[in-house]
């Protein structure tokens, strides 16, 4: 699988319109454009996510990613990349799709 190197910068959202932040931020030594590459070991939360179904809210409140095994780590951890599986969740655990991560620049890609 290739994409491209995940951040702490990167925007990314869930499907509805809510913003996935990291739960903390990465501070690792591996960095691109001196902000923290993300990995697997990083937690994702989800606000503002205004999703209802049959009129009940049920918003997004966290995002999970399939780390891929690309043989790339950074600080013991596989890398997070643009195209990799990730899916948003509701509290119930229930998958509400996948993440929108902001087309941006490419500086670091994996091949």
């Amino acid at each position: 699988m290739s994409g491209s190197l995940l951040h702490a910068g990167a925007v990314i959202g869930c499907p509805h319109g809510g913003r996935a932040t990291p739960v903390t931020t990465p501070s690792g030594g591996v960095r691109v454009e001196g902000v923290a590459v993300a990995t697997a070991a990083h937690a994702y939360v989800v606000t503002g996510c205004p999703h209802t179904v049959d009129d009940v809210p049920s918003p997004c409140v966290c995002v999970r990613w399939t780390a891929t095994d690309t043989g790339v780590t950074a600080d013991g951890a596989p890398v997070l990349l643009d195209t990799g599986a990730a899916q948003c969740f509701s509290a119930a655990l229930v998958p509400q799709g996948p993440p929108v991560v902001q087309a941006a620049q490419r500086k670091v890609t994996v091949r």
